[in-house]
């Protein structure tokens, strides 16, 4: 079951998590491939934005999830109920519908 970011990323897009993931499956906030590198440029602006994970390349490690510096990251099966929203934007972001 693939990992998801949910609300505490919007407005902060660290790429600590993005960094420690060895398939590269985190992306954002713009582009759906590629390690964030929009979020890494000098005078990004994250207002607003968060970063996601691919749940088609997810291979479920758990990396991502003690890098977060805002504990944004879990696995999909445990989304606080407040913010099971995010599941389906993850899976939007990459074009396909949540499960």
């Amino acid at each position: 079951m693939p990992y998801i970011i949910t609300e505490p990323c919007v407005g902060t897009c660290d790429t600590a998590c993005v960094d420690v993931c060895p398939v590269d499956c985190i992306n954002g906030p713009f582009k759906t491939e590629g390690s964030g590198e929009e979020a890494k440029e000098d005078g990004f602006d994250p207002a607003g934005l968060q970063l996601y994970i691919n749940p088609d390349e997810c291979i479920d490690c758990d990396a991502c999830v003690p890098a977060c510096p805002v504990d944004a990251i879990f696995e999909e099966s445990e989304v606080p109920e407040d913010q099971e929203e995010y599941i389906a934007k993850n899976y939007e972001f990459y074009g396909m519908d949540a499960p």
